[in-house]
């Protein structure tokens, strides 16, 4: 399809911040698109036996940063996921410690994993339909720099969501003004709340287009879809990141004309909460242990119900 502002994977970096350069400055709301590439150097690397030292592990580059003209604190960045191409290769990585099946394995390896007619070959007797995603998204902090790999932050970050897929569309907390928007680490498929910490990882470039919603001030990001509102919850411990994904979607349900009453019982019954990717470590390092704290947590509202009470 037609890009009409290519970003190359060397504009990758490993942080969210405002304090770099922006590799691109737009307008919001034109329609024009722009593809964000990433890379799977890190994968050839740890397949090859050449990432062997903490200091020499560049996990998670983010593409960008891309300046929005017009987005000022207190706005949302609008990220329509337009399509997300891959070139014909993915990996499946084991990391020390990582992950909750790290007691059921030993040595680290790497598989590649071939992407054939849409086909994701993970083992030689199966494959699934590829389901691309973005794993990780997000804007500027208002002060400092995020990190690219965890934990995951009200800006976004690598919260490792199915649904910031084709279609959808995220929004973002804005902080500083641009924004700056950086998007990387893309996923051919994922098991919804990533067991082993991966999922089948993979380059390729996501195409969006993007706007600025005005005064719409978000405690997260928030995904849409064409049949949910997707709110999500960051939090340490995992306890508050629920709650705040509730919180968030009552809050949200009641702004849309639903009593109080009515989003509760309607909440109770219809509401379907579960994890994200389990990104809540302070003190990342993907080469040796470490000790993941909270998560992210995702609470899906049915359109439908808003159509019924308008």
């Amino acid at each position: 399809m037609r890009i009409d502002h290519f970003l190359s994977n060397a504009h990758g970096k490993f942080a969210f911040s405002a304090a770099d350069k922006p590799a691109l400055q737009i307008e919001p709301g034109t329609g024009e698109t722009i593809g964000f590439e990433t890379t799977e150097a890190m994968y050839v690397e740890i397949y090859e036996g050449r990432l062997r030292h903490r200091k020499d592990a560049k996990v998670n580059p983010v593409t960008g940063p891309v300046y929005v003209r017009g987005a000022e604190v207190g706005d949302a960045l609008r990220v329509e996921i337009v399509d997300i191409a891959l070139i014909e290769r993915g990996w499946s990585i084991y990391l020390p410690s990582a992950g909750a099946l790290s007691e059921r394995m030993d040595a680290p390896f790497a598989r590649p994993i071939a992407i054939i007619d849409g086909m994701a070959h993970l083992t030689e007797r199966y494959a699934a339909p590829i389901r691309p995603m973005i794993g990780c998204i997000g804007t500027a902090p208002a002060t400092g720099a995020n990190s690219t790999l965890m934990p995951s932050y009200a800006t976004g970050g690598n919260m490792d969501l199915t649904d910031a897929a084709p279609g959808n569309v995220v929004y973002l907390p804005v902080e500083v003004p641009g924004a700056y928007l950086s998007i990387g680490d893309f996923h051919a498929i994922m098991a919804r709340g990533e067991s082993s910490f991966v999922a089948i990882e993979t380059q390729g470039t996501a195409v969006v287009r993007v706007d600025v919603v005005k005064n719409m001030p978000l405690r997260a990001p928030r995904i849409e879809t064409p049949h949910e509102w997707c709110f999500v919850g960051i939090g340490d411990p995992i306890q508050t990141s629920i709650r705040r994904g509730y919180e968030d979607c009552f809050d949200f349900m009641v702004s849309q004309g639903i009593t109080r009453e009515d989003a509760y019982v309607l909440m109770s019954a219809e509401v379907h909460s579960e994890l994200g990717g389990p990104t809540g470590s302070r003190t990342p390092d993907v080469l040796h242990p470490y000790v993941p704290r909270g998560a992210v947590s995702v609470h899906r509202l049915p359109k439908a119900i808003l159509a019924a009470h308008r």
